[in-house]
């Protein structure tokens, strides 16, 4: 391509070293924890939508990677947000049920306020199928906004789907899941090199791959892949095949993001150096393409040593940009789809993202568990 803009390439900071593998240890992954925790809670979580969302599995997350009983912060938010009244009227506003669903495991907690939580999640899955609410394309792939497939659905609604579906029985929410998981990579999945695009736009697909867009959709597949294996498995209504495509695309896209894959361990903001924004890291994509890799080796027979040590390479990249206040900087803003390589260098990064923090503890729980695996709840010690 001829006449690149590279103005705001030449501005790019510096990568910093990434934590040097040593110093990853339980005590210090679980400070860093603590400290990401704190300050995402100080920020504030005032809404029910995308961002508190995955704030909020991550701070589950963290929490089972640690022995921990589900974290009654979360349980207190839940509640309030069921008090006050829920309007969903997008897929990112379904982020928050999943873990809504998860704490609403049966069998789980015995804490009473959480019948009061059943009817919310009731409404979260009829919206989905409500008519004239969520939009699908002609294949029936969920759209993100009405014309345009993104890789955000597959993880703002699609965990969701798969949560709610282990936790109230319902196989067709999880088949739904695995569905959504392979329309979008028939749209998204660049059949040449196995890496993601952000979105098409009216039927075009955008050749843009986005960062986040693959930490999005791999670890989407990684959460399908470990309810498959985990209890409740019996009930879901995806079959083999689906399984097996899911964990044969995720292989591919992974083993791409390492090949392409600086050596300090976090990407570009489009993880194939675009010229238009090569050197412009972004962190939070980082963390969660890392907490995928690390996650993928349990639910991927076979994964190249490579994926596992690119994943390690990206945790450490990426917790090398928790600032001493616990704030994960260098976190892109919320990003609509751009047409051209250019839009996304001009995104700002330099305040806190909901989003960035809450890929940094799912970042940190992959890491605590790799070092040494957690029984996830409701399993037998």
């Amino acid at each position: 391509m001829g006449g690149e803009d590279l103005v705001n390439v030449r501005l790019g900071a510096p990568p910093r070293d990434p934590l040097p593998a040593e110093s990853l240890t339980r005590e210090l992954l679980s400070e860093l924890g603590d400290r990401v925790a704190a300050r995402t809670w100080a920020a504030g979580l005032p809404d029910w939508f995308w961002g508190e969302g995955v704030c909020l599995l991550g701070l589950a997350r963290l929490a089972e990677a640690r022995a921990q009983p589900f974290p009654p912060a979360v349980l207190d938010w839940l509640h309030a947000h069921a008090t006050r009244g829920v309007t969903v009227a997008h897929v990112n506003h379904l982020a928050p049920g999943a873990v809504l669903a998860m704490a609403l495991r049966p069998g789980r907690y015995p804490e009473p306020r959480l019948e009061q939580l059943r009817p919310l999640l009731a409404d979260l899955v009829g919206w989905i199928y409500r008519p004239g609410a969520a939009t699908r394309d002609s294949a029936g792939t969920l759209e993100h906004w009405p014309g345009g497939v993104w890789a955000d659905t597959v993880f703002m609604a699609g965990v969701f789907l798969g949560q709610a579906g282990v936790t109230t029985g319902d196989p067709a929410l999880w088949a739904e899941f695995a569905d959504q998981l392979l329309r979008h990579a028939v749209v998204l999945q660049d059949p040449a090199t196995g890496l993601y695009v952000h979105g098409s736009h009216r039927g075009e697909v955008i050749p843009c791959f986005w960062g986040r867009a693959n930490a999005w959709s791999a670890l989407a597949a990684v959460e399908f892949l470990e309810l498959a294996a985990g209890p409740g498995a019996e009930l879901a209504g995806a079959s083999t095949a689906q399984v097996g495509a899911v964990r044969e695309g995720l292989r591919r896209q992974l083993s791409a993001l390492a090949e392409c894959q600086p050596a300090h361990g976090v990407w570009s903001v489009l993880v194939d150096d675009h010229p238009e924004v090569a050197g412009l890291l972004e962190t939070s994509a980082a963390a969660g393409i890392g907490a995928a890799m690390l996650r993928a080796g349990s639910v991927v027979p076979g994964l190249a040593p490579e994926v596992t040590a690119a994943g390690w390479r990206a945790v450490r990249g990426a917790l090398a940009y928790v600032e001493p206040d616990g704030t994960l900087s260098r976190t892109s803003a919320g990003t609509v789809l751009q047409l051209a390589p250019f839009g996304y260098s001009v995104i700002r990064d330099d305040r806190l993202q909901l989003w960035g923090q809450g890929l940094a503890l799912h970042a940190i729980a992959a890491a605590l568990d790799a070092l040494v695996p957690s029984v996830p709840w409701g399993q037998p010690g």
